[in-house]
């Protein structure tokens, strides 16, 4: 049997915490806070990285955010710009 290396363990966590968290959504808000921000967030939207689900087509509609492609982009907040 052959032993994996720690990078190969780390990877299966990784993809394990993706495969559970598909079928869970954060909020706007939340999804916001893990990428680094609500402009962060809406360019990942707009690139089709992160999947959205709107309860309704109007501009203030609550955001179902795709938990697995949320977790893909999160920024460690130790590493965010500060304002000056």
């Amino acid at each position: 049997m052959e032993r994996k290396t720690f990078d190969e363990k780390m990877a299966d966590q990784l993809n394990a915490i993706f495969a559970a968290t598909k079928e869970i959504t954060f909020s706007k808000h939340m999804a916001s806070s893990i990428v680094g921000g609500r402009y962060k967030l809406e360019k990942l939207v707009g690139e089709r990285k992160i999947r959205v689900e709107k309860t309704s087509s109007s501009s203030h509609g609550k955001w179902f955010c795709n938990a697995s492609d949320v977790l893909r982009y999160a920024v460690d907040p130790m590493y965010k710009k500060t304002k000056k």
